[in-house]
Formats: C-alpha cells, structure tokens, sequence
C-alpha cells in the first residue's frame, strides 16, 4: 500500500503551532534564566500608581555625561514632605507627588558643575494626573549665553556622543519601518496606523512586565502579542477590504481613522503621561567617551540581531523569496504558484511584530512611553521609507540611518526644536536629485 508523500509533511499551521511554543519556550526560558533587574538602592525611585505620581528626568551636562549632585525642588498641590532632591549618578532626579495638578520644578543653579548653565528657564511646570509618570525637561550649556552660544559650539567628543545617539536612533527606526515598507511593497498601502503599533508595544511591555514582574518575559510577550495583532488587523480589516476592490486612497483614509482611534484608546488606557517599562534607574556606561545607558546599549544589539535576521530572512528563506516577488509583480508571482493572499498575511505578522518590538526597545532608551510616542515618530518613519526608497526593505534601513544621524547631529549647531525639520529638509532636497531614493528603481511613465 502506498503512502501520500503528503502526508508525511508537517501540516503549515502545526508548523505555526510549533513556532509559537518554541517561542513561549525560549522567552520562558529568558525569564529563568535573566531575572529582571533590581533598582539600584542609592539611586532616587518613584513608583505610579493609584495614589501616586511620578515627575522625574534626566539632566545631562554639555558633553553629555551626566549631571550629577544637582538640586531641584518641587512645588505644587501634593509636594509632600519632600519637595527637594539631587540627581544621582546617572542624573536622573524624581519627585513622588500625591495629588493631581499642576506643579513647578526649578533647578538650583548654584548646584551646577563648574562650567555649566541652564539653557532657557531655571523652572518647568508641568500638569500631572495621577497613576502616570510626568517629565521636565532641563539642558545645560557650557556657556552663559545659553543655547545661541552652545549651538554653534563644535567639539569632536560631543560629535561622537550625538552620533552615536543617532545610530541608536536610527536602529530604532529601521525597526519600525522595515515593516512600514514591506507592507507598502507588497499592498501598497501607507499605513498611517503604523506609529500605533509602535506605541502599543511599548504600552504591553509595561503592563505585561507589571502583571509578571520580569522585564524579559514582559518584553517578549509584547512581541508575540504584536504579531498575532499582526494577523488579527489582517483577517479582520484588510483582507476584507482587499477583497471589496477599495482603492489605495480609501484604505489609507482607513489607516488614518485607524491611527486617530488608536491613540485614544491607548489614552484612555495610561493616561496623558508616560509609563516606565524598566522601573529600575537607569544606569550609565561610558565606552570610548560615549556615554549611554545599559538599557540603549542593550536596545542596539536587540535591534541589530533583528533587523539582520530580518534581511537574512529575506534573501534566503522561502518566504522573503515570496515577498520579493510580491513586492516585485503581484499578479506575476500568483500566476506562477505563490499565494498572494498568505505571503501579505505573513508580512502583516512580521511588520506588527518589528513594529511592536521598536516600541518595547523605545520605551526602555527614552525610559518611558506615551500614548502619543509613535504618532510623533510616524512622520520619521515615512521620511525613512522614501529616502531609501519606497517597498524596499533594505532601503528602508539605510534610509532610517540617514534620518537618525541627521537628527541628532543637527543638535551640534541648531537649536533641538529643529532637530527634526533639518531631517526633514534633507529629504527633499535629496527626493530632488534622487526622486526614487536611494534603493529605489527609476521608473518609466507614460
């Protein structure tokens, strides 16, 4: 009697089952075997909750180590009997306050290192609610005239310093925006939703770490659940759109109703503030005289293993061959056997995953995540996609390098409100010389 050799092959979704408990498995594993980390005890530590808010920052000197030993004081309807503190070794200071209002943090200028001043206002107001974590916001210049004088200053410490910052910054967006173009590659749609997956990531890790106490499992967990999100916006959303013919300017209205629907429900979830995903303080590590915290340093090598296994995927796996060939000419790629429907379904699962793993790594190098971080970073995430080159995979990486070097060294010479807008600048005036991007294939119309 013969046998189907069909039938000795693995079922696809006994495979995917497969998949997803090794998944479980390894990140269980992580849990066991990489405890969360404990807060340092000297360092100043403030947990939100239903009684108590957080107002906290980081204040960095010049050269952009931190500044440590500076006092600050608080003021404001729930103070408490503290309203005075020092940065500790990392710079970072935090106030516990009780009640919901508006308060006043000032810096005492007297306490600053030798050399160093206050750019702009000695004192920051903020508005705080309470169960969330609030920032201020204080920069130091190495010069009384303030940010006019430490703009146009040069100095090659401070010029590694930001550039590595921008590389940190530009792995970041790579992450997100690998699967903002493969999606646009292969369906041609610009999701304008995309910046929420980013900021639901980040908001799952800091629920999932709180509901199981481990950074790790917390961490992973939000990733799997972006994935299968993936798969659910997919199944329920977009593929049936597909199939009602709706045009590319429709679906993108729907991306952007998507977005906006998104960003408040994640409002109403955490609130107006920020919520810290690593409650521990973050501690610093100089390397080569760039000064960063383990958490970025740990954030890049997460983010390089990733975007690289992603690009390995892509070349030589059998599904980044059918993605190829969807992005490349999707009737084609039907024709000749491929399953145009499932290889989308696929890249929806990858995009929110990276999307959702973007999030996490971003909420532990900016020690805290809002409800409005991904929409902010949205407009960075396109200009990435179309300097590389529009459905490219690798284009995007490059073109999010570009974007996270030009942000951050632009703070060299202009003020940081332009830091964005000069990144932006540099994007036209390239698209000008170089309409296609920098990956992307001149085409021919008409």
């Amino acid at each position: 009697m013969l046998v189907s050799s069909a039938r000795l092959e693995v079922h696809p979704r006994r495979r995917v089952a497969l998949l997803v408990s090794l998944v479980f498995a390894a990140i269980t594993l992580l849990a066991v075997l990489l405890p969360a980390q404990p807060a340092a005890a000297a360092s100043p530590s403030c947990s939100a909750d239903a009684s108590t808010a957080c107002v906290q920052g980081t204040i960095r000197q010049s050269d952009g180590s931190p500044a440590v030993g500076v006092g600050l004081t608080i003021s404001g309807p729930g103070a408490g009997a503290s309203p005075t503190t020092t940065t500790d070794s990392a710079g970072r200071w935090v106030f516990a306050v009780t009640k919901d209002g508006t308060y006043t943090v000032k810096v005492d200028a007297a306490t600053l290192a030798q050399g160093q001043y206050l750019d702009g206002a000695d004192s920051r107001e903020v508005s705080v609610t309470l169960h969330s974590d609030v920032s201020a916001i204080f920069k130091l210049s190495d010069s009384p005239d303030g940010a006019a004088a430490s703009a146009s200053a040069f100095d090659w410490p401070r010029f590694w310093q930001q550039a590595v910052q921008g590389v940190r910054l530009g792995l970041l967006l790579a992450l997100a925006s690998l699967g903002l173009s493969l999606i646009f590659g292969t369906t041609g749609l610009s999701n304008f939703a995309h910046g929420e997956l980013v900021t639901i990531g980040g908001v799952l890790a800091w629920f999932l770490t709180s509901l199981t106490g481990n950074l790790w499992l917390g961490g992973g967990l939000a990733v799997v659940v972006m994935a299968a999100l993936g798969w659910v916006q997919d199944a329920g959303l977009w593929r049936p759109l597909r199939r009602r013919r709706l045009s590319l300017t429709q679906m993108m209205i729907v991306s952007i109703g998507l977005s906006i629907a998104l960003q408040y429900v994640v409002q109403l979830w955490i609130g107006a503030g920020t919520v810290r995903i690593d409650k521990s303080n973050p501690t610093t590590v100089t390397i080569f005289g760039v000064t960063l915290t383990i958490q970025s340093y740990v954030a890049m090598g997460i983010a390089i293993v990733a975007i690289a296994a992603v690009g390995l995927g892509l070349m030589y796996t059998r599904f980044g061959r059918a993605t190829r060939a969807v992005s490349d000419n999707p009737a084609l790629a039907s024709a000749s056997g491929i399953d145009v429907d499932k290889v989308i379904r696929g890249v929806w699962i990858l995009a929110s995953g990276l999307a959702g793993l973007a999030g996490v790594l971003l909420g532990l190098v900016l020690n805290g995540i809002g409800w409005e971080t991904g929409g902010q970073l949205l407009l960075l995430l396109f200009a990435a996609v179309t300097l590389g080159g529009l459905g490219t995979a690798f284009g995007a990486f490059a073109g999010a390098m570009v974007i996270g070097l030009i942000v951050e060294l632009t703070n060299i010479w202009l003020p940081g409100d332009l830091k964005y807008a000069t990144a932006l600048a540099l994007l036209i005036v390239i698209l000008l010389f170089r309409p296609q991007g920098i990956f992307g294939r001149a085409e021919r119309v008409g």
